[in-house]
């Protein structure tokens, strides 16, 4: 989720060539690619000025509803000055050439930037070059604009597919010019997204949609109980309608049928007998006295600013407090899936995929297969949210496909997916915070008990550092700060949830905050304002932005109360204000979220709104509806019954403004999520004045 994108020079990411009719092409390194020498380059992405005017970009980065191939296809074409209505964004497959293809932590359009316009600029100023050279006239006496090269003083203009095949034979100039901000035609204009058409259509592929000649369908019944493997199945399954096939995996029983009915249905009669294995009596009493015990423990330091422990002590006004966020599933609408069709020397895959790659290397195994010899397609996803970067389904379709000889659609069940997701972790925090003898908060101790999603993922043990991001860089200036963190093992699969862990170290940090405001007897929000410590001008931006949008301090319909928080996570500053009302029975109803965003260069300020207001029903939903619980080693939530999702009526309106920067572009997918529960939190704390320590909130 935090990917490291190397430093290329020019010569390692920007080349041309000339493609048999192809017009001129532009090849680039994106982010996360190894550098690679002359003699092996292979980029991840060609832009294409097509002879017919057509326009091309072929993006290695998976489309899972986030909007970040239209970003993309908008910073091509502002830097090419290409004609929008004439530029298609077009889904790579996974090769080598393309370099690393994995799409999370917000990382698409800020890491793709600068690479991006280069590109594109070296482009734009080949067809001037070529051009030029045919009108006989200095390049630097010709512009563009959308698709057209133009020569102003004798009123000549040649379209860029007129252009495109002279202009491959030009070398890629040194140093291409890059647009000023101010002549910039698409970006920072709220564009509709290059992919709605398809999906309105219902043309746009998804992996549940795949359909291969001959394809088999089939499904698994995982056991119940985390690790555990099944013994054995009933053998009259195989007489079940349309059952090809039950095969035994290491911690399933699949089911291959000529229908994903057929094979639905023959999975519910399979009566596996389960070697259910050491977690059988995991729950979630152990669970928390495991997390309890841990607050006690020797905890691994990651800040200490001043004297925070003997500043607590001495204090007169102070609070002490321990905080618990929950288990939470991924819950994406489109169930995992994954096609897999085996041929003689290799096998190709279509997949809604994260990581491509993982895809590749698990279904490489699975076949026993050089990873070379497996193609991997990436179709859109119908949600993912972190879910989709491990590759379990994967292998689990490799298998079947194997075991039938024949292309699988593997698909799972509702209860399948959210029994046997890979869940963002629970956690218990330990904070504690004081006043000094002026009245004003001084003191803050926050120990993070919490286990790893890495360690889990990886294997290993001892501290991860990641399990305390966003509370070691807390942003207030207190002159006491200390930041413990104690790593634990954990049975309970974990795998990364949008926004990681500063879903819950913001929780924490945000309402928290408004507890020792209200120990102080001050704003909130001001107070906020006030602390910020000098090193975070973003969040001072975004908190009088929301202030000024929100009408903090204006007076509110009679029951209604407002509550504001402010987060930093994946390079971009995100404050949410709530308004909510609190009935006598504790329902809550959030009425508006007025959020204020500073995330570098707005590329597309639509997406940036659809984003912001998708994290607020997703973080709502997480405050509001229920955790995932383990009783007996076993999920017991099964369908959105048990995990409900924010419905419709229960949405607030949600307004969002973007701090003006000239900036590059940061990331904007995850960042809304984290201070949207705890704004509501606060709005409820001013309310009813009871803080809310353990999520999800329990009306009454």
């Amino acid at each position: 989720m935090k990917p490291d994108p190397q430093s290329l020079e020019r010569r390692e990411f920007l080349k041309t060539s000339t493609l048999a009719g192809a017009g001129l092409v532009v090849a680039f390194y994106l982010p996360g690619d190894a550098a690679a020498d002359d003699a092996g380059f292979q980029p991840n992405a060609w832009l294409q000025v097509a002879p017919n005017d057509d326009v091309t970009l072929w993006v290695a980065k998976s489309e899972l509803g986030q909007g970040s191939h239209t970003g993309l296809a908008m910073i091509l074409a502002d830097e090419l000055d290409a004609d929008w209505q004439r530029v298609t964004v077009a889904r790579a497959v996974l090769d080598p050439k393309y370099g690393f293809q994995g799409t999370g932590g917000s990382t698409a359009i800020r890491t793709s930037w600068t690479r991006l316009r280069n590109a594109a600029a070296a482009g734009r100023a080949m067809l001037i070059a070529a051009a030029a050279q045919q009108w006989g006239v200095p390049a630097s006496s010709c512009t563009t604009e959308p698709g057209f090269v133009i020569h102003k003083e004798s009123g000549r203009r040649a379209a860029y597919g007129s252009l495109a095949l002279a202009a491959a034979k030009f070398p890629v100039p040194e140093k291409p010019p890059l647009k000023d901000a101010k002549d910039f035609r698409y970006i920072g204009k709220p564009l509709a997204r290059v992919d709605i058409p398809a999906k309105l259509r219902g043309t746009a592929e998804y992996g549940i949609d795949v359909r291969r000649p001959g394809m088999l369908y089939g499904t698994v019944v995982h056991c119940p109980v985390f690790g555990g493997k099944p013994l054995s199945a009933n053998a009259a399954v195989h007489a079940k309608p349309g059952v090809k096939q039950v095969v035994m995996l290491p911690h399933a029983v699949g089911v291959v049928a000529d229908s994903t009915w057929h094979a639905f249905e023959a999975a519910k009669a399979l009566d596996v007998r389960w070697d259910e294995g050491p977690n059988a009596n995991l729950g979630m009493t152990a669970i928390r006295a495991e997390m309890e015990a841990a607050l006690k423990r020797p905890a691994k330091l990651r800040r200490n600013d001043g004297d925070a422990e003997a500043a607590f002590a001495a204090a007169e006004h102070k609070i002490d407090a321990v905080y618990e966020l929950p288990y939470l599933p991924h819950a994406p609408l489109e169930p995992m899936n994954c096609t897999v069709e085996p041929h003689a020397d290799g096998a190709e895959v279509w997949a809604p995929t994260q990581f491509p790659n993982m895809v590749q290397g698990a279904v490489a195994e699975a076949l026993q297969l050089p990873p070379g010899k497996v193609k991997v397609n990436i179709t859109y996803s119908g949600g993912a949210f972190g879910r989709r970067i491990l590759p379990d389904f994967a292998s689990e379709a490799a298998a079947l496909a194997k075991a039938a000889a024949a292309p699988v659609k593997l698909t799972w069940t509702r209860a399948e997916d959210m029994q046997h997701d890979f869940y963002r972790p629970a956690s218990l925090h330990r904070v504690a915070g004081a006043l000094n003898k002026d009245g004003w908060p001084n003191v803050w101790i926050h120990r993070v008990v919490c286990p790893s999603i890495g360690q889990y993922v990886e294997g290993g043990s001892g501290e991860d550092d990641d399990i305390s991001t966003g509370a070691v860089d807390l942003p207030y200036g207190f002159d006491n700060i200390r930041v413990e963190q104690v790593t634990l093992q954990s049975a309970v699969p974990l795998g990364w949830w949008r926004s990681v862990y500063d879903s819950q170290t913001a929780y924490v940090n945000e309402h928290f905050f408004d507890e020792l405001a209200a120990l102080a007897g001050k704003d909130p929000l001001e107070l906020r304002r006030m602390l910020t410590a000098e090193r975070y001008p973003h969040q001072r931006a975004v908190l009088q932005l929301v202030a000024d949008k929100s009408g903090w301090g204006s007076p509110l319909p009679e029951g209604h109360t407002r509550g504001a928080a402010v987060h930093y996570s994946f390079t971009s500053t995100v404050a949410h204000v709530a308004e909510v009302s609190v009935e006598s029975n504790g329902r809550v109803r959030v009425h508006r979220v007025v959020t204020a965003v500073e995330c570098g260069t707005a590329v597309n300020p639509r997406l940036i709104e659809q984003q912001m207001q998708g994290a607020v029903a997703l973080g709502l939903t997480a405050f509001f509806k229920g955790p995932v619980t383990v009783e007996r080693g076993r999920v017991q939530q099964e369908n959105y019954d048990g995990y409900p999702l924010l419905t419709m009526d229960e949405m607030p309106s949600v307004e969002v403004h973007i701090v003006p920067s000239s900036e590059a572009p940061r990331g904007i997918g995850e960042p809304g999520v984290p201070p949207i529960a705890p704004a509501v939190a606060n709005a409820i704390f001013a309310a009813t004045k009871k803080p809310i320590r353990k999520v999800p909130y329990v009306s009454g």
